[in-house]
């Protein structure tokens, strides 16, 4: 029969076996005490287990495998860190696993002794070929497991949003002001362009746009003229005075180098979120906000508030214009649109949120993102429609951020026995 080392590690977690007169591979009784802490980094499987093996009682690790060898082969013997386990546990004995002192290591062999409904429940899930191989079922999961799940994978993805600002701002020296800022390019980057305008922050700091934050073409001056954006040759005049004030910026804060175009991507990129009309967009809002600390964390708290920060119009060059030099009939730019908006609250505010949180140990913070996240409508795309598909449907961005991290970290990654939902659909009738 097929099955993953994690189904076992699960079986041996929840204890879904016969344990009716259990002994090891050399016939010694075991009694289980304590299943020990499923450890889902590097080391043994189980910490902190306790087994009574012979009549002593053990303390220690517990280690899993689908086959004996399997110790050999992951050169436990040799590995300090496997000298404290207890017990192995395996599905089939095919070879004696050995401490690295030469003695044999107690051994449990499962095989025969699962219970047959969580095999069967197991088979029946194990479709890794689905993108949501639980699907079949999901629907029919308890609402409250649901529900926990995607707590629990909101909860990690916004840690893994906030680590990274956390490590900005550790490079700006605990300078809040500055992390926003590095994180809104970043943001305003929408992947394709993360990289770049993360570089672009970082080369044109906060506190030198803030002395000009009421200029508005003294910032697109330097901003279009750091990203090496600006044209080598135009009759435009307001192109002409964006170049000759990005030259006066140049000597004044004696920048040498600059970004160049091909460092952007407009290929296969919708003019709608050119880097050009990006930035654009970011200098007007920088010039509309008096300080992002402020905006972000003291002023808002809803959709509303963050509208009047975030969706500010550029200025009236870039309400007809996509890039330098190609106009267009139409009005093209009010601001950023209502769905940017909220990605933007979404991968922009509560990530800042969550991490001021966890750097000031507020816990506050988490919650004030979960009630945001409540209160706007579910996103749209192939991972939120797949869970809809299924019988499992988000009804706000609380549900499809958690659906998202979900998806990311567990299902493409086939790590379905470490999902509630899942571990739901494989217990034990009885």
């Amino acid at each position: 029969m097929e099955f993953r080392e994690d189904f076992l590690q699960l079986v041996w977690k929840y204890q879904y076996f016969d344990k009716r007169g259990l002994k090891t591979i050399h016939g010694e009784p075991i009694e289980i005490i304590r299943v020990g802490f499923h450890n889902l980094a590097e080391g043994p499987d189980f910490s902190d287990a306790c087994v009574k093996i012979a009549g002593i009682e053990l303390h220690g690790h517990v280690e899993i495998h689908c086959l004996a060898s399997d110790w050999k082969q992951h050169s436990h013997t040799s590995d300090p860190a496997y000298n404290s386990v207890i017990l192995h546990v395996v599905w089939e004995n095919d070879r004696e696993a050995l401490r690295n002192d030469g003695t044999a290591m107690p051994t449990l062999e499962l095989k025969g002794k699962i219970f047959l409904d969580v095999w069967k429940k197991y088979q029946q899930m194990l479709d890794f070929k689905q993108s949501l191989p639980c699907a079949y079922g999901v629907g029919g999961v308890p609402e409250i497991v649901r529900f926990s799940t995607l707590e629990k994978a909101l909860v990690e993805r916004l840690q893994e949003k906030s680590n990274m600002i956390l490590d900005i701002l550790r490079s700006t020296e605990s300078d809040w002001e500055e992390t926003a800022y590095r994180w809104l390019f970043t943001c305003f980057g929408f992947k394709t362009n993360a990289a770049a305008m993360s570089e672009l922050a970082e080369r044109v700091p906060y506190k030198i746009l803030k002395k000009h934050r009421t200029q508005l073409p003294a910032l697109e001056a330097m901003l279009f003229g750091q990203a090496g954006l600006l044209p080598e040759k135009t009759e435009e005049p307001y192109v002409l005075h964006l170049k000759k004030e990005n030259d006066f910026f140049q000597q004044k804060y004696r920048w040498r180098n600059t970004m160049n175009r091909q460092d952007w991507q407009f290929t296969r990129v919708r003019p709608s979120n050119f880097p050009t009309l990006r930035i654009a967009q970011l200098a007007a809002i920088l010039s509309h906000a008096p300080g992002l600390v402020q905006s972000i964390f003291e002023d808002s708290r809803d959709f509303a508030s963050f509208r009047k920060v975030l969706q500010v119009p550029p200025s009236d060059y870039w309400k007809y214009q996509y890039s330098f030099g190609k106009k267009s009939g139409k009005t093209i730019s009010k601001g950023i649109s209502n769905t940017v908006l909220q990605l933007l609250i979404i991968n922009y505010v509560m990530p800042l949120w969550f991490a001021y949180g966890r750097y000031f140990e507020q816990p506050d913070w988490q919650e004030r993102c979960f009630d945001l996240l409540q209160s706007l409508p579910a996103e749209s795309n192939f991972i939120i429609r797949l869970f809809k598909d299924a019988g499992w449907e988000a009804t706000n961005s609380f549900d499809s951020q958690g659906m998202i991290g979900l998806y990311k970290n567990y299902c493409a990654p086939k790590k379905c026995l470490q999902c509630k939902v899942a571990q739901s659909l494989i217990k034990a009738d009885s």
